[in-house]
């Protein structure tokens, strides 16, 4: 199957890259899954039920979140009707929304979605490697999914690859998302997991992680509280990873995509 997981929207020109790019993506590929991490959608600072709406129709088969999943007040009420919509699965028991779905996709693929959230630098939530766990053991792959998608939103490197090596040869892919900056060690783990430690944001670099810079410096220069930092307008990358699995859903082959923007591009070679 072939699988497109899409890093980190920030504000109105990560949306602008992505509806103007995903159609075209998923028809020409010939997409299985396409997966969103939308938790900076809405002004930089969590997501919108149009926005939902607009990506799944563009072609998303779900949309993941983060540490910003709730900072638009009306997600805590839409997100129990947006069954696509995953926010972290180790938020404690009784938080709206879910944090794991098993999402059938037009392909007729059945794509386990997790998203979780690491603890270091993070606001402190419950143990993200035992929620994983039990997700992957509900639905396992090969029998209650054809593919496993982890969404691991976390601030650290150390956390990110140690919950990939904990799930190697139980997931299809494990993306990291959350630092907005795409890192260079995209392959495929030994037990079959495509792995990338941070898959960069969708959105403008031209900026400090998606914030127009003028904020972001004045406050690293004075240590002062100011205005609300705002997401900048320029031209934006789209920054994903593509990944292509076998019959029994682990992974074959990963490579990053970068379309836009101000950084250099990539494709997948394989299609």
């Amino acid at each position: 199957m072939r699988l497109l997981f899409v890093g980190d929207v920030v504000g109105r020109a990560g949306r602008a890259v992505l509806t103007e790019h995903l159609p075209g993506l998923r028809a020409r590929w010939r997409l299985d899954v396409v997966i969103v991490n939308g938790e900076n959608a809405a002004g930089g600072f969590g997501i919108s039920e149009p926005i939902v709406a607009e990506f799944l129709a563009a072609g998303a088969d779900a949309v993941t979140l983060g540490n910003h999943a709730f900072d638009q007040k009306e997600a805590l009420a839409f997100i129990d009707r947006q069954p696509r919509l995953i926010r972290p699965v180790n938020y404690p028991p009784g938080a709206p929304g879910r944090g794991a779905a098993v999402v059938v996709t037009p392909s007729g693929a059945r794509a386990l979605v997790i998203n979780a959230m690491g603890r270091i630098f993070m606001d402190a939530l419950d143990d993200p490697f035992r929620a994983v766990n039990a997700e992957l053991r509900r639905a396992p792959l090969g029998e209650g999914c054809d593919v496993a998608i982890l969404d691991f939103h976390a601030e650290a490197t150390s956390e990110k690859q140690a919950i990939g090596h904990y799930v190697d040869g139980r997931a299809s892919l494990v993306v990291g998302t959350h630092t907005h900056v795409p890192t260079a060690d995209a392959r495929v783990l030994a037990g079959g997991t495509a792995y990338m430690s941070d898959v960069g944001m969708t959105g403008d670099y031209n900026s400090v992680i998606g914030m127009a810079k003028e904020e972001p410096l004045r406050r690293f220069l004075t240590k002062l509280p100011g205005a609300r930092m705002e997401p900048a307008s320029g031209p934006a990358t789209l920054s994903g990873v593509a990944v292509e699995t076998g019959a029994n859903g682990l992974a074959l082959k990963i490579a990053p995509v970068r379309i836009g923007g101000a950084l250099s591009p990539a494709m997948p070679d394989f299609w």
